[in-house]
């Protein structure tokens, strides 16, 4: 691969202002060129959102394997307890395969209206929607299949689908830090809610290109990887009319066709791209809603450098899966011509270099501010201050030598975190890993607090008038700061969910 190629998909993002927060490019079983953008790092797990599904599709293969479970096994039969008495005819006849496709027939999300019919118990509001159309006949995009799916590979198998994918996946690949957010439960989403290393990301699509063999050992059914990625169903143009191009090459069990290949897709632009046709894996975390961005400069980037000019080489054994660090920053060898080494040098210390840049701003060491949260920009049109934080929370700001302590008082519960200025200062005030920078903008202090397992951070600003707190992109889960800086991660903690265990059948 041309080392032209990688610097010219970066400079395509940083164009677009895409924020990217890393990179894994791997080529022939060898990575050919990673980076994270500071504050985030190869050791720490990101959000997939919704990339979390096709491991769900993986928990259902391992499932159908086992015997235990079948593509044309009925919701009604694998979870009756689940069933409610008003079920329609054509609920009743959905399977397995309507769920991986995402095919029941209804004509869009079902999540928060089935989840305000039976607030605890999903399944019996899913059952409880009538589909509008006959099953496989409409692809809508539907969180709550997953969900369902999740509850049906657990009740036949009579475990976890956590605890099946860390015995058959993730520890046969050596593959750690791994976590999961939760219902109050304990139950997992299914449908999102996985964390992983972006190395681990790499190295799930590595699985699936070599069929679900890794190192020699065959950990998922080949035919269960071909059947899955392949197309069962065409799919629609957005709701909102939009076209990207993407989106419109078809679905299969839990994974998106691409114009080249597949992908597991989640919300912000977490990304596992797999191109067999080119030996080719992708992976990528992000914060956008412009993922067809990302798409269109992989293609245009990064396909015509695959066999074209100078190549980048690696050191023996790095391979997605070796550990953090195993390609340090990008092209660990050269080779060719000096203008090649040159081209590779230069790529390798442009990778090693990625940052977020940190809120701008003055040092001022003698300044402080305090102030109540009077305006909360969390989520357009909530309106009065307490989606972010609570209401009646403050927020004071002390100088310290390099920067600054942000104290957040959110009423019953109160912490601290530091505050790098011009660069970022990490720390866990609640469990979670976080990093901070900021300074002062005129009597403004500035800062942003970036939740470094999560697409998403908070600008916090503090002045005379009071404090204002804004995410850059809101999580899925809603607003509120505190659950995503919590460990364990119960982010529905309005919601119950028990795994349906034993097995029954």
């Amino acid at each position: 691969m041309a080392a032209a190629g990688v610097s010219a998909l970066l400079d395509r993002l940083a164009t677009a202002g895409v924020e990217c927060h890393s990179l894994m490019v791997v080529r022939h079983g060898h990575v050919v060129a990673e980076g994270w953008w500071t504050p985030y790092s190869p050791e720490r797990p990101h959000l997939l959102y919704s990339l979390t599904k096709s491991f769900g599709s993986i928990a259902v293969g391992l499932a159908i394997e086992s015997g235990r479970l079948r593509l044309d096994d009925r919701i009604v039969d694998v979870l009756p307890d689940h069933v409610p008495e008003s079920v329609s005819p054509r609920a009743a006849r959905l399977t397995v395969h309507h769920l991986l496709s995402m095919a029941t027939g209804h004509r869009s999300d079902t999540l928060e209206t089935a989840w305000a019919l039976e607030p605890d118990d999903l399944v019996r509001g899913f059952l409880r929607l009538p589909p509008d159309e006959p099953a496989g006949v409409w692809h809508a995009y539907d969180n709550t299949t997953t969900y369902v799916l999740t509850r049906m590979v657990e009740r036949a198998l009579g475990r976890t689908v956590p605890d099946l994918l860390a015995e058959r996946v993730f520890g046969p690949m050596g593959v750690t830090g791994v976590d999961w957010e939760r219902l109050r439960g304990g139950a997992t989403f299914g449908f999102h809610g996985l964390y992983l290393p972006t190395e681990a990301i790499a190295a799930f699509g590595e699985l699936l290109l070599r069929g679900g063999r890794w190192r020699g050992r065959q950990l998922v059914p080949a035919e269960w990887v071909a059947l899955a990625t392949r197309r069962h169903i065409e799919t629609r143009q957005f709701a909102d009319g939009a076209r990207e191009a993407d989106w419109l090459v078809g679905y299969g069990y839990q994974f998106w066709r691409s114009r080249h290949g597949y992908r597991g897709d989640g919300a912000m632009g977490q990304l596992c791209l797999v191109v067999p046709e080119s030996d080719l894996v992708v992976a990528v975390t992000a914060a956008t809603w412009r993922t067809q961005v990302i798409l269109d400069a992989v293609w245009d980037c990064l396909l015509p450098a695959l066999d074209a000019g100078s190549r980048l080489t690696l050191e023996p054994g790095s391979t997605p899966g070796a550990g953090p660090g195993s390609a340090p920053g990008a092209p660990a060898g050269r080779s060719g011509p000096a203008p090649v080494a040159r081209a590779e040098g230069e790529l390798a210390d442009r990778l090693a270099r990625l940052t977020l840049r940190p809120a701008s701003g003055e040092h001022h060491p003698d300044r402080r501010a305090a102030g109540a949260v009077v305006a909360d920009e969390g989520t357009p049109g909530l309106g009065p201050a307490g989606s972010v934080l609570p209401a009646g929370s403050s927020i004071g700001v002390e100088p310290r030598p390099g920067g600054w302590t942000m104290r957040i008082d959110a009423g019953t519960e109160a912490f601290e975190v530091p505050v790098g200025h011009g660069d970022w200062w990490s720390s866990a005030p609640l469990g979670r890993p976080v990093a901070a920078a900021g300074g002062w903008q005129g009597p403004l202090f500035v800062a942003d607090l970036v939740v470094v397992t999560s697409p998403s951070r908070v600008r916090i600003t503090v002045g005379r008038a009071g404090a204002t707190v804004a995410w850059n992109l809101v999580p899925l889960v809603g607003p509120p700061l505190l659950p995503q800086l919590r460990s364990p991660l119960v982010t529905r903690t309005d919601r119950s969910g028990v795994p349906d265990l034993p097995a029954t059948r």
